[in-house]
């Protein structure tokens, strides 16, 4: 059982930078492909961004290719978003997920294992 928790969401103005962790523990981490997800108010999850841990590869969501960095730490476990030039569509709870197929993938139904998600918020 992998559990995930995620940190360092937050208020920020339009245009700043905020940087999300989650650290994973209950499995072995390289195994992984880690996800992130958001939910903004009255609509559906989506897809940000999902890292092979293994072999650094990255896949980013349109709406923040060039402003979303995904990163992973496998000595920590942990796998990082770093999100610059906020915008208010970006307001939303950002979740991470792991997954143990083989592809990297935004497919939400293929993903074992979710936190709890951290409030971002972005004001104009």
């Amino acid at each position: 059982q992998v559990q995930l928790v995620e940190s360092g969401g937050g208020l920020v103005q339009t245009g700043g930078s905020l940087r999300l962790s989650c650290a994973a523990s209950g499995g072995r981490f390289s195994k992984y492909k880690m996800g992130w997800f958001r939910q903004a108010p009255g609509k559906e999850r989506e897809g940000v961004s999902c890292i092979n841990v293994r072999y650094n590869m990255t896949y980013y969501a349109d709406s923040v290719k060039g402003r979303f960095t995904i990163s992973s730490d496998n000595a920590k476990n942990t796998v990082s978003l770093r999100m610059n030039s906020l915008k208010p569509d970006d307001t939303a709870v950002y979740y991470c997920a792991a997954l143990r197929g083989a592809t990297l993938t935004f497919i939400e139904p293929l993903y074992d294992y979710w936190g709890q998600g951290t409030q971002v918020t972005v004001s104009s």
